[in-house]
């Protein structure tokens, strides 16, 4: 289970006018900027659930996956994972996540995804039996066993995302964090994506969070939205709480968004 109660997160950064006599003012006398990315989060997401995790570009979604995965420590509030702390408890947290980054590889760009997989295999320090056994299986699921064989740098987009979700599920992880996973796919990858997507979700009881701007992502894998704006939660329901009488999905959010100064 996760849980999140009163996650605050401030980050400082410092800016200046252009120009050259502003570089030089900047090297004695800096001015900040603080940007509240979080403040006020709280949530709790049970086993085996599918949340999307929507908001506008800033809204704070980054922040929050990366405090959930350990990469970042917020200034205030709790955050418990399957009763670790992320940034604590970093080591045995990871062996029990899985994230994918869809402008992000965790795949060598020069060597055969075959490679990766096994780096990765000893990274994880995943037991040759269950490697071979999720292997086999992800690569009949996401069809990668033509792929194995061929570098990253050389496989398109929709195979290359393919071949990401399968290298973030090699060490059975319980929880999945999935960051635009369809981005720039076509229509037929990005079917075969969401479809094993909810399949894992229904077989495996694995728990997702999807961060996306595509609304059919969203309709197509999530009963449940968590909806973040200017680093606080504004909604926690179901895309039909913002759908009301608008034609479509995008028009509904774009409306929430203007309704809330986004």
């Amino acid at each position: 289970m996760i849980t999140l109660e009163h996650v605050c997160k401030t980050y400082q950064v410092s800016k200046r006018d252009a120009g050259f006599s502003s570089a030089l003012k900047a090297l004695f006398h800096r001015e900040y900027e603080y940007i509240h990315a979080l403040d006020d989060v709280s949530f709790t997401i049970q086993d085996g659930e599918m949340v999307g995790y929507i908001g506008p570009n800033g809204a704070g979604k980054s922040s929050t996956i990366k405090i959930l995965s350990g990469i970042l420590t917020p200034e205030r509030g709790v955050c418990l994972i399957n009763g670790l702390v992320p940034w604590k408890n970093r080591i045995e947290h990871v062996r029990n996540i899985g994230v994918v980054f869809g402008q992000r590889s965790q795949l060598w760009w020069d060597v055969p995804i075959a490679d990766s997989f096994e780096l990765l295999k000893e990274i994880y320090r995943i037991d040759d039996s269950l490697y071979r056994r999720n292997l086999e299986e992800l690569c009949a699921m996401l069809q990668l066993s033509d792929l194995l064989k061929t570098p990253a740098r050389q496989l398109s987009l929709g195979q290359r995302m393919r071949c990401e979700i399968a290298a973030s599920l090699l060490h059975s992880p319980s929880l999945l964090f999935l960051d635009e996973p369809t981005i720039g796919l076509d229509a037929v990858s990005k079917l075969a994506v969401r479809d094993f997507i909810l399949k894992l979700n229904q077989e495996k009881k694995t728990t997702v969070i999807l961060t996306t701007h595509d609304m059919q992502d969203i309709e197509a894998l999530t009963s449940r939205i968590i909806l973040i704006g200017k680093g606080s939660i504004l909604l926690d329901g179901n895309i039909e709480d913002i759908r009301q009488d608008y034609p479509s999905t995008e028009e509904a959010l774009a409306a929430f968004y203007r309704s809330h100064d986004l």
